[in-house]
């Protein structure tokens, strides 16, 4: 599995605004936003680079303003990180990544309970990136821009969900990207304080992955925050799959 997910970090890089490969890297850059968790690299699948491409890779950030940064699955390119360690880079996290199938996916269910829908305005989508935002803590602060890369997502061949609150704005939400690979990550999955433990966040799980294997995907994966979270995830089918690993300079 681990080859599936470092191959589809490569290719839903390759969909950034801006894409620079060099050296068995693809680094994918987005101009709107400065932040490390869009703008990073990731290497091809069995990748041996060596001193002089890891250093081209870093120049591509430096040119930038950026902080030099990779995500990828370790075990689909083994070469890799002692490269990166040789030139100053640091581990960031490792986390298992959740693997979920056709076979795997266990709907519960939601009656009486909340409800995903799919985005359809641009006052749903400014209304989940700031969910999302307060979901995180003020991590990504709201902005058009983030509204703008959720509609992205959506019209590019991935998918948003979210559950309304009563007020009509969004009380948690969740993305995933286009298939690639055969695979797709579903990724942000953030509730709003006051509306967590309503099953939201199971909710759009569901509901995002469904519409991946409509799709045509074989598998959907995802990482998550903490015990919590992933017993949420286990209980509709998503079970251990790998590591995914975060290098910075």
């Amino acid at each position: 599995m681990d080859t599936d997910v470092q191959s589809f970090a490569v290719r839903n890089l390759r969909r950034r605004p801006e894409v620079t490969e060099t050296g068995g890297f693809v680094a994918g850059f987005d101009p709107a936003t400065t932040s490390p968790y869009v703008n990073y690299a990731t290497p091809l699948t069995g990748a041996r680079p060596d001193d002089r491409d890891v250093a081209a890779l870093v120049r591509a950030f430096r040119e930038r303003g950026l902080r030099p940064r990779l995500e990828f699955a370790p075990d689909g390119a083994p070469a890799v990180e002692p490269a990166l360690v040789r030139a100053g880079f640091t581990v960031e996290a490792r986390h298992t990544y959740l693997v979920c199938t056709p076979h795997t996916l266990a709907v519960p269910s939601f009656a009486g309970g909340p409800v995903a829908e799919v985005p359809a305005t641009d006052e749903d989508y400014a209304s989940i990136d700031a969910a999302l935002s307060e979901a995180f803590a003020g991590e990504f602060p709201p902005s058009p821009e983030g509204a703008a890369r959720l509609r992205r997502t959506a019209d590019s061949g991935g998918a948003v969900r979210f559950v309304r609150a009563l007020d009509g704005g969004c009380a948690g939400a969740a993305t995933c990207s286009a298939p690639a690979a055969g695979t797709a990550e579903l990724a942000g999955v953030g509730t709003r304080p006051a509306h967590r433990g309503r099953g939201i966040a199971a909710s759009v799980t569901v509901a995002l992955t469904e519409t991946m294997f409509t799709r045509g995907a074989r598998s959907v994966w995802l990482e998550y925050s903490g015990e919590g979270s992933r017993r949420v995830y286990e209980r509709v089918g998503y079970r251990p799959g790998g590591t995914r690993l975060y290098m910075s300079l």
